[in-house]
């Protein structure tokens, strides 16, 4: 028989064959996850023998990952900001960074917006938590994927949260307001970078990737649109990529806004720009 230390060993070097990142944690995770246990608990299991039913889906497990499905996709759930949200191919694989956003928005916000738009929300992280988090805001949760939001409202009611709108819309074409906060994780790649991008994360929807040729194509169109839809002294919050936040920046003063700023990530990339409407607000901003 196979004990749990030996699948792990044999496990970790058929994919570090395959370049697989990290190869060690992505078996434990796998083997955890079969034998529904934490990654702690496998070290109290090293010598368990796994019955043939477990090796036989450890298996199945271990070809895919190999082919480079990513991880979240076989464990069928993501970690984030202290919830367990369900993952498939339906929509992006959450960024660690995205949680940097939520953090930014807890502490930077002295009060719950009533009224919160996720733009473009995919599986839901971003509105669901800060719903969750608000229990008192109105969030609503947009995206122009059916599929995703399908996702989303699983998620909705995985984590309980009822007080949330789902709508299918390309940007605000479906979207009435006005809100007093809109956050936005937009495709920011550009599409010159697809060749440079791991196996893993091409698995993602390419619409939630993509942001035509430098990848600023939605963004372009979100930073014009959403003055339209923000209450008086309203604000927005978005995640961006890598070099632009000056030209993101340019984009909200061109539209109107003011007290314009990006917030750097933990790796110290420009990458939260937050903005506001002129005006009296229902939110404001911690100094």
């Amino acid at each position: 028989m196979t004990t749990v230390l030996e699948c792990i060993e044999a496990g970790t070097r058929y994919l570090e064959k395959r370049g697989v990142e990290d190869a060690r944690r992505n078996m434990q995770m796998l083997v955890a996850h079969r034998l529904q246990c934490t990654r702690t608990q496998l070290y109290m299991r090293f010598d368990e023998a796994l019955e043939e039913n477990v090796l036989v889906l450890l298996r199945e497990d271990l070809k895919k990952r190999g082919e480079r499905l990513p991880l979240q996709h076989l464990l069928g759930t993501v970690g984030f900001h202290r919830r367990e949200f369900k993952i498939d191919s339906r929509a992006l694989i959450p960024r660690p960074e995205t949680e940097e956003l939520i953090e930014l928005l807890l502490r930077l916000l002295p009060s719950p917006p009533p009224r919160v738009l996720d733009m473009g929300c995919g599986s839901g992280i971003i509105g669901l938590t800060l719903a969750a988090e608000w229990p008192d805001s109105r969030v609503t949760l947009a995206d122009l994927s059916s599929q995703a939001l399908s996702l989303a409202r699983e998620n909705a009611a995985l984590l309980g949260v009822d007080h949330v709108l789902f709508v299918e819309s390309d940007l605000f074409s479906a979207i009435g307001g006005p809100f007093d906060l809109i956050v936005a994780n937009l495709p920011y790649v550009p599409e010159a970078d697809r060749q440079t991008l791991s196996p893993e994360v091409l698995h993602d929807p390419s619409m939630a990737l993509f942001g035509g040729q430098d990848g600023m194509d939605l963004i372009r169109k979100f930073c014009e649109s959403a003055k339209h839809y923000l209450a008086p002294g309203g604000m927005i919050a978005m995640e961006i990529g890598h070099e632009q936040s000056a030209q993101t920046e340019e984009l909200l003063r061109a539209a109107g806004f003011v007290d314009v700023i990006t917030h750097r990530d933990l790796s110290g990339i420009a990458r939260f720009p937050f903005a506001s409407l002129p005006g009296s607000s229902n939110i404001g901003a911690k100094a």
